[in-house]
């Protein structure tokens, strides 16, 4: 078992990553997260004497790869993202596409059983404000406003969003890429 400490820029990525399928992923993938799934509430806290100090933490607990997720927003590419990112050897870092709930959109499966019909979203990831749109979609098919996004994440863990099936479709290729990173940390020296 690899042991892996992941540290994310919001409450939203730590309910994704503490899911039980998402830690059944890693289990089948023989990885195992160390200590908890460290939340610094800010993509500018990536980059701080915290983030270094949080990354230690994990490091003395028993992590041989720090696994960094965070947001792309606005920024003009993926490099700049990564180079906000406290830097080291034993840090691999992801970004989702605009917004991590860009994959909540690329869950087909889960959106068609809560919406009760069929439902797919040609270009997740190409949405702007993916958050938004989804207020929107369950205010048209659920009659249903959002109150907030915490509770929001909860709901779509509940009801069965996965990664693996965000990263199952042809335009969500950060969730791809967010999981290919992660299964290679089996083969890889810390």
């Amino acid at each position: 078992m690899v042991k892996i400490g992941i540290i994310v820029e919001g409450f939203c990525e730590r309910i994704i990553l503490k899911s039980p399928a998402f830690l059944n992923f890693l289990q089948l993938n023989g990885l195992k997260i160390t200590g908890d799934v460290v939340n610094l509430e800010g993509k500018g806290q990536l980059n701080t004497r915290r983030m270094e100090t949080q990354a230690q933490v994990l490091r003395d607990k028993g992590a041989e790869w720090i696994f960094v997720l965070r947001d792309k927003d606005n920024a003009p590419c993926f490099t700049s993202v990564k180079q906000e990112v406290y830097q080291a050897t034993d840090v691999k870092i992801c970004v989702a596409v605009n917004e991590i709930e860009a994959w909540f959109l690329a869950d087909s499966e889960t959106l068609s059983a809560i919406f009760r019909q069929h439902f797919h979203f040609k270009l997740p990831e190409s949405e702007r404000k993916p958050y938004e749109r989804l207020k929107e979609l369950f205010v048209k098919n659920q009659h249903y406003r959002i109150p907030d996004k915490k509770i929001f994440t909860s709901k779509m863990v509940n009801q069965g969003f996965t990664v693996e099936r965000a990263a199952a479709h042809p335009n969500c290729p950060s969730a791809r890429y967010f999981l290919q990173k992660l299964t290679e940390l089996q083969s890889k020296p810390a």
